[in-house]
Protein backbone atom coordinates (compact mmCIF):
# COMPACT_ATOMS: atom_id res chain seq x y z
CA UNK A 1 0.00 0.00 0.00
CA UNK A 2 1.23 3.55 -1.04
CA UNK A 3 0.01 7.26 -0.24
CA UNK A 4 -1.38 7.43 -3.26
CA UNK A 5 -3.28 4.12 -3.08
CA UNK A 6 -4.50 5.31 0.57
CA UNK A 7 -5.50 8.44 -0.55
CA UNK A 8 -7.74 7.36 -3.44
CA UNK A 9 -9.40 5.18 -1.24
CA UNK A 10 -9.95 7.79 1.66
CA UNK A 11 -11.15 10.05 -1.48
CA UNK A 12 -8.91 12.61 -0.46
CA UNK A 13 -5.30 14.01 -2.29
CA UNK A 14 -1.93 12.35 -1.36
CA UNK A 15 -1.02 15.27 0.26
CA UNK A 16 -3.81 15.46 2.47
CA UNK A 17 -2.59 12.00 3.82
CA UNK A 18 0.90 12.85 3.85
CA UNK A 19 -0.18 16.08 6.42
CA UNK A 20 -2.42 13.50 8.63
CA UNK A 21 0.07 10.64 9.32
CA UNK A 22 3.34 13.29 9.61
CA UNK A 23 1.23 15.56 11.77
CA UNK A 24 1.87 18.55 9.27
CA UNK A 25 0.20 21.90 9.76
CA UNK A 26 -2.13 23.45 12.82
CA UNK A 27 -5.26 21.80 11.14
CA UNK A 28 -4.38 18.80 9.21
CA UNK A 29 -8.14 17.51 8.00
CA UNK A 30 -11.25 17.03 9.32
CA UNK A 31 -12.04 14.74 12.54
CA UNK A 32 -13.88 12.35 9.87
CA UNK A 33 -10.99 12.48 7.31
CA UNK A 34 -8.42 11.52 10.06
CA UNK A 35 -10.22 8.86 11.32
CA UNK A 36 -10.71 7.42 7.72
CA UNK A 37 -7.03 7.43 6.51
CA UNK A 38 -6.10 5.57 9.91
CA UNK A 39 -8.71 3.66 9.34
CA UNK A 40 -7.09 2.80 5.83
CA UNK A 41 -3.67 2.50 7.62
CA UNK A 42 -4.42 0.50 10.67
CA UNK A 43 -6.27 -2.35 8.38
CA UNK A 44 -3.62 -2.29 5.65
CA UNK A 45 -0.80 -2.57 8.15
CA UNK A 46 1.25 0.75 5.94
CA UNK A 47 4.61 0.74 7.80
CA UNK A 48 6.19 4.56 7.39
CA UNK A 49 10.28 4.59 8.14
CA UNK A 50 12.60 3.26 5.83
CA UNK A 51 13.94 0.26 7.64
CA UNK A 52 10.46 -0.98 8.21
CA UNK A 53 10.23 -0.74 4.05
CA UNK A 54 13.39 -2.49 3.35
CA UNK A 55 12.51 -5.40 5.74
CA UNK A 56 8.97 -5.78 4.32
CA UNK A 57 10.29 -6.28 0.77
CA UNK A 58 12.63 -9.06 1.78
CA UNK A 59 10.07 -10.64 4.62
CA UNK A 60 6.57 -11.34 3.95
CA UNK A 61 4.02 -8.88 5.01
CA UNK A 62 2.25 -10.88 7.58
CA UNK A 63 5.99 -11.54 9.85
CA UNK A 64 6.19 -7.42 9.49
CA UNK A 65 2.32 -7.35 10.70
CA UNK A 66 3.05 -9.30 13.25
CA UNK A 67 5.95 -7.96 15.05
CA UNK A 68 4.88 -4.32 15.04
CA UNK A 69 1.73 -4.50 16.14
CA UNK A 70 -0.01 -3.09 18.76
CA UNK A 71 -3.92 -2.82 19.93
CA UNK A 72 -5.91 0.04 21.50
CA UNK A 73 -8.71 -0.64 23.61
CA UNK A 74 -11.47 1.43 24.25
CA UNK A 75 -12.36 0.58 27.51
CA UNK A 76 -14.78 3.31 29.24
CA UNK A 77 -17.88 1.73 27.11
CA UNK A 78 -18.64 0.27 23.41
CA UNK A 79 -19.86 4.03 22.85
CA UNK A 80 -16.40 5.17 23.76
CA UNK A 81 -15.43 4.99 19.86
CA UNK A 82 -18.12 7.51 18.84
CA UNK A 83 -16.94 9.70 21.34
CA UNK A 84 -15.02 12.65 20.17
CA UNK A 85 -11.97 12.40 23.15
CA UNK A 86 -11.65 9.04 22.68
CA UNK A 87 -11.49 9.05 18.96
CA UNK A 88 -9.47 12.14 19.25
CA UNK A 89 -7.55 10.04 21.79
CA UNK A 90 -7.10 6.80 19.33
CA UNK A 91 -6.01 8.93 16.21
CA UNK A 92 -2.90 10.32 18.37
CA UNK A 93 -1.71 6.73 19.15
CA UNK A 94 -1.93 5.93 15.60
CA UNK A 95 -0.18 8.54 14.92
CA UNK A 96 2.18 8.01 16.94
CA UNK A 97 2.44 4.33 16.17
CA UNK A 98 2.59 5.25 12.61
CA UNK A 99 6.03 7.67 13.30
CA UNK A 100 7.77 4.53 15.38
CA UNK A 101 7.38 2.17 12.79
CA UNK A 102 4.72 0.15 14.46
CA UNK A 103 1.23 0.31 13.45
CA UNK A 104 -2.64 -0.51 15.75
CA UNK A 105 -3.71 -3.40 13.83
CA UNK A 106 -7.01 -3.51 16.16
CA UNK A 107 -9.33 -1.41 17.92
CA UNK A 108 -10.98 -2.96 20.45
CA UNK A 109 -13.88 -2.56 23.23
CA UNK A 110 -13.80 -4.54 26.83
CA UNK A 111 -16.68 -6.62 25.03
CA UNK A 112 -14.30 -8.03 22.35
CA UNK A 113 -11.64 -8.84 25.00
CA UNK A 114 -13.45 -10.81 26.54
CA UNK A 115 -14.58 -13.21 23.83
CA UNK A 116 -12.59 -16.31 23.58
CA UNK A 117 -12.52 -15.36 19.72
CA UNK A 118 -11.39 -12.48 19.90
CA UNK A 119 -8.49 -13.60 22.39
CA UNK A 120 -7.21 -16.17 19.82
CA UNK A 121 -6.90 -14.14 17.42
CA UNK A 122 -5.01 -12.21 19.36
CA UNK A 123 -2.18 -14.31 20.44
CA UNK A 124 -2.47 -15.65 16.74
CA UNK A 125 -1.39 -12.25 15.74
CA UNK A 126 1.59 -11.92 17.96
CA UNK A 127 -0.10 -8.36 19.25
CA UNK A 128 2.99 -6.83 21.19
CA UNK A 129 1.10 -4.70 23.57
CA UNK A 130 -1.84 -2.29 24.39
CA UNK A 131 -2.70 1.02 25.14
CA UNK A 132 -6.22 1.51 27.49
CA UNK A 133 -7.91 4.49 26.47
CA UNK A 134 -9.86 5.30 29.26
CA UNK A 135 -10.72 3.53 32.74
CA UNK A 136 -11.68 0.25 32.87
CA UNK A 137 -12.44 -2.44 36.04
CA UNK A 138 -10.21 -4.88 38.00
CA UNK A 139 -11.87 -8.00 35.80
CA UNK A 140 -11.27 -6.54 32.59
CA UNK A 141 -7.83 -5.76 34.08
CA UNK A 142 -7.36 -9.15 35.33
CA UNK A 143 -8.19 -10.10 31.63
CA UNK A 144 -5.49 -7.83 29.71
CA UNK A 145 -2.37 -9.29 32.35
CA UNK A 146 -3.28 -12.34 31.03
CA UNK A 147 -3.56 -11.60 27.51
CA UNK A 148 -1.15 -8.97 26.86
CA UNK A 149 3.01 -8.52 28.40
CA UNK A 150 2.86 -5.23 27.95
CA UNK A 151 0.42 -2.45 28.44
CA UNK A 152 0.18 0.96 29.19
CA UNK A 153 -2.87 3.05 30.13
CA UNK A 154 -3.91 6.77 29.94
CA UNK A 155 -7.21 8.97 31.09
CA UNK A 156 -8.71 10.83 33.59
CA UNK A 157 -8.65 8.21 36.50
CA UNK A 158 -5.46 6.66 37.50
CA UNK A 159 -5.46 2.72 37.96
CA UNK A 160 -4.24 1.17 40.70
CA UNK A 161 -2.40 -1.29 38.87
CA UNK A 162 1.19 -1.73 38.06
CA UNK A 163 1.06 -0.83 34.68
CA UNK A 164 3.03 2.50 32.65
CA UNK A 165 -0.08 5.41 33.20
CA UNK A 166 -0.72 9.12 31.61
CA UNK A 167 -2.70 10.25 33.48
CA UNK A 168 -4.59 14.02 33.15
CA UNK A 169 -5.89 13.62 36.41
CA UNK A 170 -9.44 14.21 36.66
CA UNK A 171 -9.82 14.91 40.38
CA UNK A 172 -7.54 17.86 39.96
CA UNK A 173 -9.61 18.64 36.91
CA UNK A 174 -12.35 18.92 38.42
CA UNK A 175 -11.40 20.58 41.30
CA UNK A 176 -10.32 23.89 38.95
CA UNK A 177 -13.26 23.75 37.47
CA UNK A 178 -15.56 24.08 40.71
CA UNK A 179 -13.07 26.67 41.94
CA UNK A 180 -13.24 28.72 39.03
CA UNK A 181 -17.52 28.89 39.05
CA UNK A 182 -16.73 29.78 42.81
CA UNK A 183 -14.30 32.83 42.14
CA UNK A 184 -17.16 34.02 39.45
CA UNK A 185 -19.46 33.77 42.63
CA UNK A 186 -21.51 30.80 42.51
CA UNK A 187 -22.27 28.95 45.43
CA UNK A 188 -25.16 26.60 44.29
CA UNK A 189 -23.36 24.30 41.55
CA UNK A 190 -24.78 21.50 40.48
CA UNK A 191 -23.22 18.36 38.74
CA UNK A 192 -24.05 16.01 36.06
CA UNK A 193 -22.39 12.68 34.88
CA UNK A 194 -21.19 9.51 36.64
CA UNK A 195 -20.43 9.57 40.31
CA UNK A 196 -19.66 5.70 40.71
CA UNK A 197 -15.72 5.35 41.46
CA UNK A 198 -15.19 8.67 39.32
CA UNK A 199 -12.77 10.92 40.66
CA UNK A 200 -14.15 14.08 38.89
CA UNK A 201 -17.24 13.80 41.07
CA UNK A 202 -15.12 13.42 44.08
CA UNK A 203 -13.24 16.61 43.20
CA UNK A 204 -16.24 18.52 42.75
CA UNK A 205 -17.62 17.18 46.41
CA UNK A 206 -14.03 18.34 47.87
CA UNK A 207 -13.38 21.27 46.35
CA UNK A 208 -17.20 22.38 47.48
CA UNK A 209 -16.19 21.15 51.01
CA UNK A 210 -12.82 22.99 51.08
CA UNK A 211 -14.87 26.27 50.16
CA UNK A 212 -17.63 25.90 53.05
CA UNK A 213 -19.93 25.13 50.72
CA UNK A 214 -22.64 22.18 52.00
CA UNK A 215 -23.17 19.12 49.50
CA UNK A 216 -26.72 18.79 48.40
CA UNK A 217 -27.52 15.63 46.70
CA UNK A 218 -30.34 17.12 44.35
CA UNK A 219 -27.91 19.07 42.69
CA UNK A 220 -26.47 15.65 41.25
CA UNK A 221 -27.75 13.98 38.18
CA UNK A 222 -25.79 10.70 37.99
CA UNK A 223 -26.12 9.61 34.31
CA UNK A 224 -23.31 8.48 31.91
CA UNK A 225 -21.27 10.44 29.63
CA UNK A 226 -23.06 11.03 26.62
CA UNK A 227 -25.11 13.53 24.67
CA UNK A 228 -28.40 11.88 25.25
CA UNK A 229 -27.49 11.32 28.78
CA UNK A 230 -26.61 15.33 29.69
CA UNK A 231 -29.83 15.97 27.75
CA UNK A 232 -32.32 13.66 29.91
CA UNK A 233 -29.63 14.68 33.29
CA UNK A 234 -30.38 18.07 32.88
CA UNK A 235 -34.10 17.47 33.18
CA UNK A 236 -33.95 15.50 35.49
CA UNK A 237 -32.05 18.37 37.47
CA UNK A 238 -34.14 21.01 36.67
CA UNK A 239 -37.08 18.82 38.21
CA UNK A 240 -35.64 18.49 41.65
CA UNK A 241 -33.02 21.09 42.20
CA UNK A 242 -33.70 24.92 43.23
CA UNK A 243 -31.86 27.98 42.70
CA UNK A 244 -28.83 25.79 41.06
CA UNK A 245 -26.86 28.77 39.20
CA UNK A 246 -24.48 27.24 37.79
CA UNK A 247 -23.29 23.28 36.58
CA UNK A 248 -19.71 21.72 35.86
CA UNK A 249 -20.88 18.12 33.36
CA UNK A 250 -18.19 15.49 33.46
CA UNK A 251 -17.60 16.39 29.97
CA UNK A 252 -18.30 18.30 26.75
CA UNK A 253 -20.36 16.02 25.71
CA UNK A 254 -22.94 15.71 28.42
CA UNK A 255 -22.80 19.59 28.75
CA UNK A 256 -23.77 19.91 25.38
CA UNK A 257 -26.54 17.70 26.20
CA UNK A 258 -27.58 19.43 29.23
CA UNK A 259 -27.14 23.23 27.01
CA UNK A 260 -29.55 21.91 24.19
CA UNK A 261 -32.71 20.52 27.10
CA UNK A 262 -32.02 24.17 29.15
CA UNK A 263 -32.59 25.90 25.99
CA UNK A 264 -35.96 23.76 25.72
CA UNK A 265 -37.36 24.72 28.88
CA UNK A 266 -36.79 28.28 28.52
CA UNK A 267 -33.40 28.78 30.37
CA UNK A 268 -30.30 31.28 29.10
CA UNK A 269 -27.32 30.56 29.38
CA UNK A 270 -25.07 31.95 31.11
CA UNK A 271 -27.94 34.64 32.42
CA UNK A 272 -29.36 32.04 34.15
CA UNK A 273 -27.12 29.21 34.52
CA UNK A 274 -23.61 28.96 33.36
CA UNK A 275 -22.69 25.55 32.13
CA UNK A 276 -18.83 24.30 32.16
CA UNK A 277 -17.61 20.82 30.73
CA UNK A 278 -14.59 18.67 30.74
CA UNK A 279 -12.38 18.06 27.46
CA UNK A 280 -12.49 20.91 25.58
CA UNK A 281 -13.32 18.74 22.55
CA UNK A 282 -13.23 20.72 18.72
CA UNK A 283 -17.35 20.97 19.02
CA UNK A 284 -16.96 23.44 21.97
CA UNK A 285 -15.93 26.26 20.23
CA UNK A 286 -18.80 25.74 17.61
CA UNK A 287 -21.57 25.92 19.33
CA UNK A 288 -24.24 28.96 19.75
CA UNK A 289 -22.96 29.88 23.28
CA UNK A 290 -19.27 28.61 23.38
CA UNK A 291 -18.46 26.25 26.24
CA UNK A 292 -16.14 26.81 28.60
CA UNK A 293 -14.42 23.78 29.41
CA UNK A 294 -11.39 22.35 31.05
CA UNK A 295 -8.59 22.00 28.21
CA UNK A 296 -7.48 18.59 28.33
CA UNK A 297 -4.51 17.91 26.21
CA UNK A 298 -5.22 14.74 24.47
CA UNK A 299 -3.02 14.26 21.66
CA UNK A 300 -0.16 14.75 24.11
CA UNK A 301 -1.95 11.72 26.19
CA UNK A 302 -2.17 9.61 23.28
CA UNK A 303 1.67 10.38 22.00
CA UNK A 304 2.98 10.25 25.47
CA UNK A 305 1.07 6.27 26.37
CA UNK A 306 2.22 5.11 22.81
CA UNK A 307 5.79 6.29 23.78
CA UNK A 308 6.06 4.53 27.05
CA UNK A 309 4.78 1.25 25.59
CA UNK A 310 6.75 1.08 22.74
CA UNK A 311 10.15 2.15 25.05
CA UNK A 312 8.77 -0.99 27.25
CA UNK A 313 8.38 -3.24 24.20
CA UNK A 314 12.02 -2.26 23.26
CA UNK A 315 13.45 -2.43 26.82
CA UNK A 316 13.95 0.54 26.85
CA UNK A 317 12.63 0.95 30.93
CA UNK A 318 11.56 -1.40 33.42
CA UNK A 319 10.07 0.54 36.38
CA UNK A 320 6.16 1.26 36.14
CA UNK A 321 5.89 4.78 35.37
CA UNK A 322 3.60 7.00 36.05
CA UNK A 323 3.37 10.21 34.24
CA UNK A 324 1.31 13.76 34.96
CA UNK A 325 -0.43 15.68 32.40
CA UNK A 326 -1.03 19.26 32.71
CA UNK A 327 -4.52 20.90 31.70
CA UNK A 328 -6.14 24.65 31.91
CA UNK A 329 -9.52 26.35 31.77
CA UNK A 330 -10.50 27.60 28.01
CA UNK A 331 -12.80 30.44 28.88
CA UNK A 332 -15.52 31.33 26.50
CA UNK A 333 -19.61 31.98 27.10
CA UNK A 334 -21.22 29.92 28.33
CA UNK A 335 -20.01 31.22 32.11
CA UNK A 336 -20.79 34.54 34.08
CA UNK A 337 -21.17 36.02 36.98
CA UNK A 338 -24.50 34.62 38.87
CA UNK A 339 -27.98 35.89 38.49
CA UNK A 340 -29.53 38.11 41.25
CA UNK A 341 -32.41 36.37 40.81
CA UNK A 342 -31.60 32.67 40.39
CA UNK A 343 -33.50 30.61 37.04
CA UNK A 344 -37.15 28.57 37.82
CA UNK A 345 -39.63 27.77 35.17
CA UNK A 346 -42.33 29.91 37.10
CA UNK A 347 -40.33 33.54 37.28
CA UNK A 348 -38.60 33.43 34.01
CA UNK A 349 -41.64 31.92 32.10
CA UNK A 350 -42.35 35.47 30.53
CA UNK A 351 -38.54 36.49 29.73
CA UNK A 352 -38.43 33.85 26.33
Amino acid sequence: MTLKEIAKEAGVSVATVSRVINKKGAHVARPEVQNRIWEIVSRTGYVPNKDALNLKKSTPPKTIENSRSIACLFARTPESIRDPFFSQLARSVEAASFKMGYHVKYSLTEVDVKKPEMLQCLTDQHIQGVVILGRCDKELLRCLKQQFRYVSYTGLNPLEAKYDQIICDGYEVSKLAVDYLINLGHQNIAYIGETNNENRFQGYRDSLEEHGIPFEASYVSDVQLSLEAGYRGAFDLMKKAEGVTAILCANDLTAIGAMRAMREMGVRIPQNISVMGIDDIEMAQYMTTKLTSVHIPVEEMGYMATKILLDRISGGHSLHMKISIPFYIAERESCSRPPKIPWSSETNAGEN
